[in-house]
């Protein structure tokens, strides 16, 4: 896949977020939400399909039943996470943070890398809570970036320098979320043939 293919799905994947937290009249940004689950996934967490719903119910302000009640969210979700654990396993690094694409405003695209990273950070937290502390220094010190990031203001004023800025720090979040979850998910075991009688 190329970049400018990627970069597509990837927008096309914030607008059919974005229109399903319109339709549930949801008051959170779907970037926090994908941002947690990748959080709790880059930790280690698998979560049951009703742990997640549940989680999506919470994040969007809608009762604990919004899944069963509506089948199109349901699916939706189902779907969302699979994907987003099949990106973040992905040898070929396609993984991208669920983030609005260049045709939105600075301020609008900072705002929501700000909360995928808060996202990001409530996730991982939840899911690694005391491992975090006997992480590796370097998975530290990009906690502590993150932490910075999530507390950048999003009034940012909009010009070529601050564009550049955007992409290198959306690339390193990116390439963070990688780190931390090749950090704590050894890879799978691939599957042992039966042995051959000879």
């Amino acid at each position: 896949m190329s970049e400018t293919d990627l970069s597509n799905s990837q927008a096309v994947a914030f607008e059919q977020w974005a229109n399903v937290f319109t339709v549930h009249q949801a008051f959170s940004h779907p970037s926090e939400l994908h941002g947690a689950l990748c959080g709790r996934l880059a930790a280690g967490a698998r979560m049951q399909e009703g742990e997640w719903l549940g989680m999506v119910c919470e994040h969007m302000g809608l009762p604990s039943t919004g899944g069963e009640d509506s089948p199109k969210l349901h699916d939706f979700m189902v779907n969302a996470y699979a994907e987003t654990l099949e990106r973040l396993k992905s040898a070929d690094m396609s993984f991208r943070p669920l983030l609005p694409d260049d045709d939105y405003a600075i301020e609008q695209r900072l705002e929501a890398l700000i909360s995928w990273v808060r996202g990001f950070l409530e996730g991982m937290a939840l899911s690694a809570g005391e491992s975090l502390g006997q992480a590796p220094d370097e998975i530290r010190e990009l906690i502590e970036d993150m932490v910075a990031i999530s507390q950048l203001s999003d009034e940012e004023q909009q010009d070529d320098e601050s564009e550049q800025q955007l992409m290198e720090i959306t690339e390193y979040v990116r390439l963070g979320a990688l780190s931390v979850f090749t950090e704590f998910n050894p890879p799978e075991k691939p599957q042992q043939a039966s042995p051959t009688l000879h």
